[in-house]
């Protein structure tokens, strides 16, 4: 059910909220409207509660007053753009965890990053606790070795082989003693599991960075999850069903960066017709 409320008083009948609904569920009769007939078309994008410049619209009853006011709150696109820029592949890591309020409050903000027609089909499984990610940090590296060691290291994955040839003298190549781990995964039917894993990952990598954290894109991670030592990922609690995109190792930086590098940036072409 919708519950799909318009407060009559507030309401200022522009129709913003029927003309931004992709599917057509609303529709203007004097108010806006949703049919019984045109429930099953929403997506449940809430455009409708965020366009209503009024707060005039509830849907699946949320009140517009716990949303939170745009105006004013983006940030300037000069602190986006250092940002973006400034943003690196943290590779040194402090011992200590992140506070746990921290990181659920990171992944709920996560949650909004969009999703193919919003199916949010998307799962977050995190490592949140520094005990537990020591504990798959020794034995994911020892179960590697083994491989190694034993001639059964999986062929085709020679790269691979070399990191963790780099753990023979208790370096943490694998996860590069960062105190966190985040696994982003899909059903492998979704409509678009890879875009979608990234895109979520992309926004926690950004949000973290803002908040003083580390991160790292950790595909030799990825590797050991989905070819190398795969049965860790059911051991993650990674349904069975599921592909895993990508893997990201975060945690509090040991190293300060001070300035944006500075690159010729990629191919860039302008489209001519």
């Amino acid at each position: 059910m919708l519950h799909f409320t318009v407060d009559a008083d507030k309401c200022t009948r522009c129709g913003e909220c029927a003309r931004d609904c992709l599917w057509g569920v609303i529709e203007m009769d004097g108010l806006p409207v949703v049919r019984p007939e045109n429930e099953a078309r929403c997506i449940e994008c809430q455009h409708c509660l965020a366009v209503c410049k009024p707060g005039a619209l509830s849907v699946f009853g949320k009140d517009p007053a716990d949303s939170l006011p745009l105006k004013g709150m983006f940030p300037d696109p000069a602190r986006m753009e250092t940002l973006l820029m400034g943003r690196r592949s943290t590779r040194r890591y402090r011992g200590e965890g992140v506070d746990p309020a921290l990181i659920r409050h990171l992944l709920e903000v996560v949650s909004h990053a969009p999703t193919a027609v919003n199916r949010r089909q998307t799962t977050l499984t995190v490592v949140d606790d520094p005990a537990m990610m020591d504990r798959l940090r020794a034995e994911v590296t020892a179960e590697a070795l083994k491989l190694l060691h034993e001639d059964r290291f999986p062929a085709g994955w020679e790269r691979m082989a070399d990191y963790v040839r780099g753990c023979e003298d208790g370096t943490d190549v694998l996860f590069r003693n960062a105190p966190h781990l985040l696994v982003a995964s899909a059903p492998k039917d979704a409509l678009s599991p890879m875009a979608d894993c990234h895109i979520a990952l992309s926004y926690f990598e950004l949000l973290a960075n803002s908040h003083g954290l580390g991160t790292v894109w950790n595909g030799i991670a990825k590797a050991m999850f989905t070819a190398i030592v795969p049965q860790f990922a059911a051991r993650l609690g990674i349904p069975d069903d599921h592909q895993i995109v990508c893997v990201m190792s975060f945690g509090l930086p040991a190293v300060k960066y001070h300035r944006t590098v500075q690159r010729p940036g990629g191919t860039i072409r302008r489209a001519e017709f």
